[in-house]
């Protein structure tokens, strides 16, 4: 009889396969192989907070997002060629992709804000202000490197600027506000018939 002899590492490859499966993170564990987002994705600064809470912080972090997305199509194609055919695609997915992540923060800021139609109104506006900046974070023509960075910067400061105006027209209105006593419920009146 013919015995047939192993190389000594095939005798140890399935203990060394389970050991790199049982090492993988369980995010990289999917069955497609798409982990979902973390809770926080969205609104990273802001577990266990309201839903106007969780928007705030969405503004800037989705801006962030998008914005570094647009700095890597410019180092990698330059400011002139980084919108040209298919190079500005990223940033438009991501554009797009952020529109939708922030609709359900956006949602539920705008039912909490509610209380004041100013402040309803301020919302809008800071969702229409965050669009607009998102859509313009492609370079201009002409634009030098630093006008381009001062131009996309700005918008940091205009968020929180109209963040600042929203909390405080809502810290106004629920100090003006008085909430009713709770009422305690009726005994019933037992009718005999």
């Amino acid at each position: 009889m013919r015995r047939r002899s192993f190389h000594p590492v095939l005798v140890f490859l399935p203990a060394i396969c389970f050991a790199a499966m049982a090492a993988a993170p369980a995010s990289a564990q999917t069955a497609r192989g798409d982990a979902p987002p973390a809770h926080n994705y969205i609104c990273p600064h802001s577990d266990d907070k309201t839903p106007l809470e969780c928007y705030f912080d969405a503004i800037p972090h989705l801006y962030t997002m998008c914005k570094h997305v647009k700095t890597i199509e410019i180092i990698e194609f330059g400011y002139e060629h980084a919108t040209e055919g298919t190079h500005g695609a990223k940033s438009e997915y991501c554009v797009t992709k952020q529109k939708q992540n922030i609709a359900k923060p956006y949602q539920g800021a705008l039912r909490e804000a509610g209380i004041s139609q100013q402040a309803a109104e301020a919302m809008k506006g800071l969702q229409d202000y965050w669009v607009v900046s998102m859509t313009e974070l492609a370079w201009r023509p002409g634009e030098s490197d630093a006008d381009y960075k001062t131009r996309t910067t700005e918008p940091y400061d205009r968020f929180k600027e109209r963040i600042a105006g929203i909390k405080e027209i809502l810290a106004i209105v629920k100090s003006r506000t008085t909430t009713p006593a709770p009422t305690a419920p009726k005994a019933r009146e037992k009718t005999k018939r």
